[in-house]
């Protein structure tokens, strides 16, 4: 349930390594600003302002036509989650949406910027990759790569974005690693992004937050289809290349059920996911920010997605998911499903401090509500992920 084994108390397992030569003043700045998701960011000292003010971005508890976020504080201490929802992402047809679940001394700096830093490299990526491919336009051996698809416009879409996911993982995890005023040598937070353009879903996802499909099978019936793959320390996969690299994978004898990756010589930091950004004492040790990227083509039994931080999904199923998301109003339904985990962290862990919880809807048909296009926020923003409470890393 713990991203982070803490080891506060005097614990047998030690101190968490500390960053060699890392900085630890913060300084806490208001965020105002705006622009185009194609437009060249601000210098980063301004990026909050011009950030605030983007037409379409959303990142506080509210609603929109389109689109329903909630995060709520658990009792661990500061909200270490955050979430993006942003209409017209580079077109008028698109939209990017993400969870950030931070952990460790500083992931609630380490999600906050990873939410306002890597939907901008992204975009950055996706214009160059397809300006390489403009390019590159008679390449016979690139034409060729298409033909082994049945639909070559959507593989090229999905192609292209793939390749601009990774990019962007990648020069965010760098820029996290020299970051001067961010130490991410043991914090960092997970990552479940999706673009939507017109039918075609693009996901990109790294550490243990979750995307969630509700759609209708042939019979009508509302029914849930996980889009993304917890990406836990004891999948195979995830295990073996942990070990190849010489880290640890095991679980405490009192939470037998969580798996942890820890150094070769030491019981630290023991980080419940097989990928994240940041955490960098472990980065040599197994640990990756590669995300794993999927394609889905949408159709018209497609009703909604849910990104959720995994104090959603620690204690409520897919199914219960889909159910509560369908049964509430539109403008409510990130808020129901979030007080609903809360019941449920209450009911079935009483003595168990609640997670944060943040979840994004993405509606993909038409509202039959008279919601507008305009972002109403419910008055909790500041109970949200994004609250003063958060250190500006920028």
């Amino acid at each position: 349930m713990g991203s982070c084994l803490s080891l506060e108390g005097g614990s047998a397992y030690g101190p968490v390594p500390s960053s060699p030569g890392a900085g630890n003043k913060r300084r806490k700045r208001r965020v105002t600003g705006n622009s185009s998701a194609t437009a060249v960011a601000p210098p980063s000292n301004n990026l909050e302002m011009w950030l605030h003010r983007v037409p379409g971005r959303q990142f506080q508890n509210g609603s929109s036509d389109f689109a329903s976020l909630f995060c709520k504080q658990g009792k661990k201490g500061v909200n270490q989650d955050a979430m993006i929802a942003w209409e017209n992402f580079g077109s008028p047809d698109t939209i990017l949406c993400g969870v950030f679940d931070g952990h460790g001394p500083f992931g609630h700096v380490v999600a906050k910027k990873v939410r306002d830093a890597l939907p901008l490299k992204l975009t950055s990526q996706w214009v160059l990759t397809n300006n390489a491919k403009k390019g590159a336009a008679d390449d016979t051996n690139e034409a060729a790569s298409y033909q082994d698809h049945k639909d070559n416009e959507h593989c090229e879409l999905f192609v292209t974005l793939k390749d601009s996911f990774l990019k962007a993982f990648k020069v965010m995890d760098k820029e996290l690693k020299l970051h001067p005023r961010i130490d991410c040598y043991c914090s960092g937070t997970t990552a479940v992004t999706l673009v939507k353009q017109g039918q075609d879903l693009v996901i990109a996802n790294v550490g243990d937050s979750r995307a969630l499909l509700g759609t209708r099978d042939e019979d009508g019936s509302l029914v849930a289809v996980q889009l993304t793959v917890d990406l836990k320390p004891n999948l195979p996969r995830e295990t073996e290349r942990i070990m190849r690299c010489k880290g640890r994978v095991f679980a405490l004898q009192n939470e037998p059920e969580v798996a942890r990756v820890w150094l070769p010589n030491s019981n630290s930091p023991g980080l419940a996911m097989a990928r994240a950004f940041g955490d960098f004492c472990l980065k040599d040790f197994g640990l990756i920010s590669v995300p794993d990227i999927s394609y889905r083509r949408l159709t018209e039994y497609d009703e909604f997605v849910v990104l959720a931080t995994d104090g959603i999904w620690d204690v409520l199923s897919n199914e219960e998911v889909v159910k509560i998301v369908a049964l509430a109003p539109r403008a409510s339904a990130a808020r129901a499903l979030v007080e609903s985990a809360t019941r449920a962290w209450r009911s079935k862990y009483p003595y168990v401090k609640v997670d944060d919880c943040a979840v994004v809807c993405l509606f993909l048909t038409s509202s039959t509500s008279d919601i507008s296009s305009d972002f109403y926020p419910t008055g909790e923003e500041m109970s949200s992920g994004n609250s003063s409470q958060y250190q500006d890393g920028s």
